[in-house]
């Protein structure tokens, strides 16, 4: 998970290539060259939470990658992927694709860059909660997994033209995205959904700038039409040599979560407070390519303890507004959360890299666990993928329909 235009770390520069080891999730093996494209199939079950009843599931995805220079200075990239699943997922459809990015971009000198097009904007040095990554509610359409290098790798951009200048201690970017529709989900799966990603005006500025050894702060403010201005920064700093600690937060006034979700509030409803979100832990690697990450979650729209058992009482159908609209904007729904994140490449034999992932809900106690075993041959990747939903009723993962699901992949890059 990289910052946005952060500058690029040489390969000499020890200090920078441990910063990266923040808000970068390990990654399956790809190819290299301008064209990457593969085939995944994919076969699952779920053990539903009411009556105990199992259900298959399968998957087959076409994902493909271009990224070609065709004249000096200028850049077409294209990143695609089709999902086609049997049944279908609830409340979506059997096929759906998704337009990752399709942007030219310029090169109008070493220092400037510009692009046009749909852009997926991924900003952040967490791994589990990203308050500053501005343009990802609406952006998912198919979750293939609950990986978070997966949910920001398999997400659509935003169309915007985005311009940026780079200098040898930091950089600039700024980008403007616009209103194009008001509709979201419409002509169906196989749409480009603008509306889901475009459906009012936007603004982003970003700055970085290293200020000492291991230290490059980035600084951000994000404004959408009819609403507050939005300020955020993303810090990492070196602890030792194989610890790093980093801190994301955004910071604004807006309403609650609640009333986003419910509609316009009543005329005397203070909704506009100030509202702080943050995610701020540690990652520690080891020599033996093992990484560990600890993080604490702060949603401050979202709902505390006494607002969220008062919502597990409220109508059924409130309390599944609220739920639908958390998930599309890709925030929790309550306020507290404890995270960790685990990796092992070359796990016990080389190629076999190993994963696992754990949430904690502070609010109401309730977990989710997710477990990972990927190996990679040549051009063939095998993956297993384990997930627990456990809570009580009508908490956060409590209120999932499946307990558990797993799926078995296969992954071959052509």
């Amino acid at each position: 998970m990289a910052l946005l235009c952060a500058g690029g770390a040489r390969a000499d520069d020890p200090d920078a290539g441990a910063l990266m080891l923040a808000d970068q999730a390990p990654e399956p093996t790809q190819q290299s060259g301008n064209l990457r494209t593969f085939i995944e199939a994919a076969h699952g079950g779920a053990t539903r939470r009411n009556n105990g009843g199992a259900q298959d599931n399968q998957r087959l995805s076409l994902d493909i990658r271009h990224d070609r220079s065709f004249s000096p200075g200028w850049r077409a990239f294209l990143a695609d992927r089709l999902d086609m699943s049997w049944p279908a997922p609830a409340g979506a459809e059997k096929h759906i694709n998704t337009l990752k990015e399709a942007y030219l971009s310029w090169q109008a000198r070493p220092e400037t860059l510009l692009d046009a097009g749909r852009v997926n904007v991924r900003n952040g040095v967490a791994t589990g909660y990203n308050p500053t990554d501005y343009f990802r509610g609406g952006a998912l359409r198919s979750v293939v997994s609950i990986s978070p290098a997966s949910l920001k790798e398999n997400r659509q951009g935003s169309i915007m033209l985005r311009g940026q200048g780079l200098w040898n201690s930091g950089s600039l970017t700024m980008l403007y995205s616009p209103k194009l529709s008001d509709q979201a989900g419409t002509g169906g799966g196989l749409s480009p959904d603008v509306g889901a990603t475009n459906h009012r005006d936007r603004w982003l500025a970003t700055v970085s700038q290293k200020i000492g050894a291991g230290l490059t702060p980035q600084f951000l403010i994000y404004r959408e039409a009819a609403r507050p201005t939005q300020f955020g920064l993303n810090l990492t700093g070196l602890i030792n040599d194989a610890t790093v600690a980093h801190l994301e937060w955004s910071g604004g006034r807006g309403p609650s979560q609640l009333t986003r979700a419910l509609g316009p509030p009543a005329p005397a409803c203070p909704c506009d407070s100030w509202r702080n979100h943050l995610a701020t832990g540690l990652t520690h690697t080891t020599a033996n390519k093992l990484s560990l990450t600890g993080e604490y979650h702060y949603n401050g729209a979202g709902l505390d303890k006494a607002e969220w058992n008062a919502l597990g009482q409220a109508a059924p159908r409130i309390y599944g507004q609220y739920r639908g609209w958390a998930q599309s904007a890709q925030e929790p729904p309550t306020r507290r959360m404890l995270f960790f994140y685990g990796t092992w490449q070359d796990a016990l034999i080389n190629h076999l890299d190993l994963s696992a992932m754990h949430h904690f809900d502070l609010v109401d106690s309730s977990r989710r666990t997710w477990l990972e075993a990927r190996y990679h041959v040549g051009n063939v990747e095998y993956a297993v993928q384990a997930l627990r939903n456990r809570g009580r009723q009508m908490s956060n993962f409590g209120a999932i329909p499946e307990s558990r699901s797993w799926q078995a992949v296969v992954r071959y890059y052509f």
